[in-house]
């Protein structure tokens, strides 16, 4: 029986593709591009090596994951993104600093999460800024919800931690209550609420517009509590 397709938290719009970033994905997603499959994919396999583990959900144009990548050589990055150009302007990035731990996939996030990266595969998982849908007939398409975060909790190792940020004060509280909802994560805030802006976050795009427009930024930091062993019972 097939299952039910699930509410997108993304339209894809015709963005305008450079002819450097055309090139990019025809030319340089071999090196970085991690193709869709049937099966979860192997990441020791696809970096080479066993490395501490960063996943970054919509990364954009790849500002924030780039930077890290190109910083943080011991640590492997692995993105998501569906929109093209952007995907495009991270290959561009990762060719030019000679990256060899960044993987980018290009496809939508939530499938990804569930069907081809393994549970306690991550030291980190960022999602920054994604679309706040601000009308309320469209809250539907969030990406934050109970759902994605059960899901992402998971792909995190013990004492992981799941890093979120928005300029929508709504959208922020709605992180909050479902994060602070998780069984599974323990907030990093004193007072389970926001944290200061970690100092690996460069502004985005998004964020500079956002404060042009005079809007606020909330981040939110969560870690994976660790999983205790079974006690054994008492004769």
């Amino acid at each position: 029986m097939q299952t039910q397709r699930h509410i997108r938290s993304f339209v894809l719009r015709a963005g305008r593709m450079t002819p450097a970033q055309e090139r990019a994905l025809t030319e340089l997603w071999p090196s970085y591009g991690v193709d869709r499959g049937d099966r979860p994919l192997d990441l020791d396999a696809i970096f080479g090596r066993r490395a501490p583990r960063c996943l970054e959900i919509g990364f954009g144009v790849g500002e924030v994951i780039g930077n890290l990548a190109e910083n943080h050589p011991h640590i492997d990055y692995l993105g998501i993104e569906v929109h093209r150009p952007g995907v495009g302007r991270l290959l561009l990035h990762a060719a030019q600093a000679k990256l060899r731990n960044l993987r980018v996939i290009c496809h939508d996030a939530v499938e990804v999460l569930s069907e081809q990266l393994r549970n306690d595969s991550f030291d980190e998982i960022l999602v920054f800024f994604p679309d706040p849908w601000h009308k309320k007939r469209h809250h539907k398409r969030r990406l934050i919800d109970l759902e994605f975060v059960a899901s992402a909790a998971a792909k995190l190792r013990s004492g992981g931690v799941l890093r979120l940020a928005t300029d929508w004060q709504e959208y922020a509280e709605q992180m909050l209550a479902v994060c602070n909802a998780s069984p599974h994560l323990a907030s990093l805030s004193t007072d389970s609420t926001y944290v200061a802006r970690p100092d690996f976050r460069l502004p985005t795009r998004f964020e500079r517009r956002g404060a042009r427009l005079g809007h606020g930024v909330w981040d939110l930091a969560y870690t994976k509590l660790v999983a205790l062993a079974a006690t054994p019972s008492q004769p």
